[in-house]
Formats: C-alpha cells, sequence, structure tokens
C-alpha cells in the first residue's frame, strides 16, 4: 500500500519548513452538536490535522483534564457511533485529516470489521489504540488496512531500543511519540533525555514523529519539535474550550506554527 492520505497531508505541510501542529479535542464535551463546529474552528486556526478523543468509562493514559471532558461528554449521552455519525455529516465540507483516539474495548464492542468500515465512510483518516500493544495488535489492524485507513502506533521512553524501532517502522501516518513516562497533562518542563529520544525516534522513522504528553505552551512546542516533526496538545486545548477561551487556542497554535 502507498501512503496514507494522513501521511501525504502532514509530509506536505512538513515541506514547508513549518512545524506540525495536531491538537486534541474531546467528542461530545460541550455537547454533540459542537463537534463539527470545534473541527471547523480548529482547522481555520491552523491545525494539521485533529485528534478528535472518544469518551470511556475506564481511560488508562488520560490525565485529569482529559478525563473530566470524557465524563462530561458521557454524560451529553456521547458513544462512538453518535461521533462517527457527527463527524460523516461533514465529510465533504472539511479538508483537514481526522484520527480518532479510542481504546480498544468500545470497537471490539462495535466490531472491527463494522468500525473500519463506518471510519472509512465518515472520512476517518487515521486511528489511535493506547491500550493494544503490536503483539495483540493483528485483527485490526488487518481491518483498518483493508479501508485505508492509518493506524498510529505510540511510542514510550520505557520501551527498549529494540521494540521502539520495530514501533517506529509499522506505525502508519505518523509516529506518536510520548514524551513523557506518565498520563497526559501539562508539565513543567522536559527532559533532556526526551529530546535525545525524539531524535532518535525520527531517525528510525519512515513516518513524520509527533511528540505529545505534557505540552501546553508554544515555547514547549517549539523546543520539542525541534528535535522531531510537530507537536499533539490535548490538556490545554480541552481546558481552552472548557473555559471558553478560544483566542488561546487560536494563540496556541499561531505561536507554534509560525515560529
Amino acid at each position: 500500500m502507498g501512503k496514507h492520505k494522513l501521511e501525504s497531508t502532514l509530509e506536505k505541510i512538513k515541506s514547508t519548513g513549518k512545524p506540525l501542529f495536531i491538537p486534541y479535542m474531546m467528542a461530545g464535551d460541550g455537547g454533540i452538536d459542537q463537534i463539527n463546529e470545534r473541527i471547523h474552528f480548529l482547522e481555520e486556526s491552523g491545525a494539521s490535522a485533529i485528534e478528535l478523543g472518544i469518551p470511556f468509562s475506564d481511560p488508562v493514559a488520560d490525565g485529569p483534564v482529559i478525563q473530566d471532558a470524557g465524563q462530561r461528554a458521557l454524560a451529553n449521552g456521547t458513544t462512538l457511533k453518535i461521533v462517527l455519525e457527527e463527524v460523516r455529516k461533514q465529510k465533504d465540507s472539511r479538508n483537514i485529516p481526522i484520527i480518532l483516539m479510542t481504546y480498544i474495548n468500545p470497537i471490539w464492542n462495535y466490531g472491527y470489521e463494522q468500525f473500519a468500515k463506518d471510519c472509512d465512510a465518515a472520512g476517518v483518516d487515521g486511528i489511535i489504540i493506547p491500550d493494544i500493544p503490536m503483539e495483540e495488535e493483528v485483527e485490526i489492524a488487518a481491518q483498518l488496512s483493508a479501508s485505508g485507513i492509518a493506524f498510529i502506533r505510540l511510542a514510550a521512553m520505557t520501551s527498549p531500543d529494540e521494540r521502539l524501532e520495530k514501533i517506529a517502522q509499522t506505525s502508519e501516518g505518523f509516529l506518536y511519540a510520548v514524551s513523557v513516562n506518565g498520563t497526559t497533562g501539562e508539565r513543567a518542563q522536559h527532559e533532556e533525555r526526551t529530546l535525545s529520544y525524539l531524535k532518535k525516534l525520527t531517525k528510525q522513522s519512515k513516518v513524520p514523529v509527533l511528540a505529545g504528553f505534557g505540552i501546553s505552551n508554544p515555547e514547549q512546542a517549539k523546543s520539542l519539535a525541534a528535535y522531531c516533526d510537530g507537536v499533539i496538545v490535548g490538556s490545554k486545548i480541552v481546558d481552552f474550550f472548557h473555559q471558553g477561551n478560544r483566542g488561546e487556542i487560536e494563540k496556541l497554535i499561531g505561536d507554534t506554527i509560525h515560529s
């Protein structure tokens, strides 16, 4: 298979010399009717792609800000099926790639084949599943591949070099480099070893490498993007949306990509 649409889009932005910026938003936080409007806002603000979180009752990778957003979204009646139906409505009126971040349980419950088909129908370009190890991904990976959807792998600093290299070689769309040990959320700074880890992954990976977890301001985003291809920002974006502070979202994206 050739390059996925997601990878081609990111490579095109990368070729302009700008760092990639992928904001994360929790689908259904603020209301199901806000999903497409917020996607459009983030696209207009200069995002490279959008990571759309699916609320789940037992998240393992999410810190307090995203967990709270997930609880609010669940209280609003948000489900995986509803999110895919909403995203499908605007499929033809957006140009930005959409990436779903969900856990394996909701996908298993949905049915792997049906999930992949419905993602394709909704114009979803990539999937992130943080709680499935490489050894158990064969079945879901095959279904995503059949629908032409990029399966984005996560790399952690705690993994041995051999495993990191394998993850870097198999990731599609981009490689999600977890830049802290722990859950999502703001960090005051990133350590020197994080920077050398990002550098190493960028050398090994055949797709763009983006750093995520713990990034909360343009300075952090720019310093990490200097060692890889860009950043993913979640908790800060979720927090700003919840506060109704969209100007800060525009500033965070703009200051990062126009450095």
